[in-house]
């Protein structure tokens, strides 16, 4: 990494946050993992404090933009590859890479990472359902609405009714009973901490 690389680096995670992204809608990501988002908007834009288009940004305002993305620990292979590659090109390579690639690039890692999901041994049928419906669809925004909100909510059907096994069995322990019951009636993260943790606890 040159100086001028570098110091645009820390410039980048020093300032407040100045630079803001206008990526496909997530945050309206549908509250069920069968449904996909369809106002989701093009990665057309990138807006600093002064609401500047990528256009307008100057090569610094770029080369930052495009150094945050490099610095956050949840961009993918792909991402960084196409983030490197655009710094290591001309201003309008920054561009392309702010307008289309990285959205495009963030499509490839998020693709890698249902595949993954989907090859897991450990994914329930529910889980294994709605990443193949997400391949299916195929688009940015189905496969990031898995990954943010599906993912996690077919992860807690799954659960519940392994937790629902668990209680059905007649010989289990007063103490494993009570906390598979309160479990069940719990949110995605109390159903997966109980068959990861909490029932070896009881039964420990």
């Amino acid at each position: 990494m040159n100086q001028h690389r570098a110091a645009l680096l820390i410039a980048s995670i020093a300032l407040t946050p100045a630079i803001l992204f206008t990526t496909p809608a997530f945050a309206t990501a549908p509250t069920t993992p069968t449904t996909t988002t369809a106002t989701a908007t093009t990665a057309t834009t990138a807006t600093a404090t002064s609401d500047t288009p990528v256009d307008e940004m100057s090569e610094d305002d770029l080369r930052i933009a495009v150094l945050r993305i490099l610095a956050d620990e949840d961009s993918g292979k792909a991402v960084v590859r196409e983030a490197n590659k655009a710094l290591d090109g001309t201003v309008e390579d920054l561009r392309t890479f702010l307008k289309t690639g990285y959205r495009l690039a963030r499509f490839e890692d998020d693709r890698v990472a249902v595949v993954r999901i989907l090859g897991d041994k450990d994914s329930g049928r529910r889980v294994v359902r709605e990443a193949t419906k997400a391949l299916e669809i195929d688009t940015p925004e189905a496969l990031r609405a898995f990954l943010e909100t599906g993912y996690r909510l077919a992860q807690a059907e799954d659960d519940r009714v392994a937790v629902a096994r668990i209680l059905a069995d007649p010989t289990i322990s007063k103490a494993l009973r009570a906390a598979a019951e309160q479990a069940i009636d719990g949110t995605p993260e109390e159903l997966r901490d109980f068959l990861e943790v909490g029932q070896y606890e009881v039964n420990g």
